[in-house]
């Protein structure tokens, strides 16, 4: 991955995955209850395209936490 900030992106995909399987969630219900593609999602997870804000807000909102939560990067 070449592009700015690519670690931030990393931790994001982390911390999506990280609440999908708290909740239990498959890629799959966690896309459709998002209202996003399965693909879109996977990207966001393994950090191969960013994701806007109205796809980070979806994708909060479906796994019920705060947006800010998805962003806190842990060293």
């Amino acid at each position: 991955m070449d592009f700015a900030h690519s670690d931030r992106y990393r931790k994001l995909g982390l911390n999506i995955q990280y609440y999908r399987k708290e909740r239990s969630f498959s890629q799959e219900r966690l896309a459709e209850c998002a209202g996003i593609s399965v693909s879109l999602l996977a990207k966001a997870e393994n950090a191969f395209a960013g994701i806007s804000l109205d796809t980070l807000f979806r994708i909060a909102d479906a796994l019920e936490v705060e947006p800010y939560k998805l962003l806190k990067f842990r060293d």
